[in-house]
């Protein structure tokens, strides 16, 4: 029986949505500014498809400007390359975003790092993320991003509260922890290595579940009470045969019975993704028009 609190982040991503879109009515009418995301995919991998329509039809629907750049899988890095260096030229793109994975032949560390950081509305440069070590304001990766403001929304004031972040990637884990810091958190940053897991994730007020294991943690691994933020995005056969279910990485039936708030999946941590580019693109506008400086939340 599920007693946790739901963290119901498909509605927070509809709320905040809508005030981007009155940012961004705003910023047209005193500026006649209209934040502009650049999104490139390469190939035709049918789940970056999805993506690269949700995120355009999310863009157009807050109001701004949506540029879709769709290449060949045969595509060299020098060409796209090339369309980098255009787009960080154009004044009307004030976002881009290359969609991961990229094909084979193409090196993601040598793209990523041919943003503009100031257009890097993904928040992967090294730039950004020395920025976000050293506390500096700069452009987030939208997932934890995403995360800090469902659990600032169910918690309040974070400090002083234990965080463990499960999961090191750059992209999701590392930029966490570094997130929950900033919140003046005591952060254990745990991996596929780390000693007796379960314990470690027992002593934590906040877990947060990043390692895209379909449901690694188990109900008895968590603290009574605990918010539970599960990053997870996992398809695994379901019962009827030839179907597939979405999974996080957290058990939720066993854990919901003993956290004290969880986010569900699908439905918690997904939608804010999305609404957190749209956020990270108007950031970037602002700060191109030097109406405003990056911010975090």
């Amino acid at each position: 029986m599920t007693e946790a609190r739901i963290i119901d982040g498909k509605a927070f991503a509809a709320g905040l949505r809508a005030r981007i879109g009155g940012e961004v009515a705003e910023l047209r009418e005193r500026h006649g500014l209209v934040p502009g995301l650049a999104v490139v995919l390469v190939g035709e991998d049918p789940a970056s498809q999805v993506y690269v329509r949700n995120k355009g039809r999310a863009t157009l629907e807050a109001g701004m400007r949506s540029f879709e750049h769709r290449l060949e899988a045969g595509t060299d890095q020098a060409t796209l390359l090339a369309l980098i260096d255009r787009l960080n030229r154009d004044p009307e793109v004030h976002g881009i975003l290359v969609q991961l994975p990229l094909p084979s032949g193409i090196d993601p560390s040598a793209v990523i790092r041919a943003i503009d950081p100031a257009k890097d509305v993904d928040g992967f440069h090294p730039v950004n993320a020395g920025l976000l070590a050293q506390g500096l304001p700069g452009l987030v990766p939208c997932t934890p991003l995403g995360c800090l403001m469902l659990l600032r929304d169910a918690l309040g004031d974070l400090a002083g509260l234990r965080a463990l972040v499960l999961g090191r990637s750059t992209i999701v884990g590392r930029p966490m922890a570094q997130l929950l810091l900033g919140a003046d958190c005591t952060v254990t940053l745990a991996h596929s290595r780390t000693r007796d897991l379960p314990e470690e994730c027992r002593r934590a007020d906040i877990l947060v579940a990043a390692v895209g294991r379909p449901e690694m943690v188990r109900g008895d691994w968590i603290r009574p009470g605990a918010t539970v933020i599960d990053v997870g995005i996992n398809r695994v056969p379901a019962a009827e045969p030839g179907k597939t279910r979405l999974v996080g990485d957290v058990r939720f039936d066993e854990a919901a019975a003993v956290a004290g708030a969880i986010t569900p999946v699908p439905g918690g941590v997904g939608p804010m993704t999305i609404a957190c580019l749209l956020h990270n693109t108007v950031l970037a506008a602002r700060a191109s028009h030097g109406l405003h400086r990056f911010g975090r939340d």
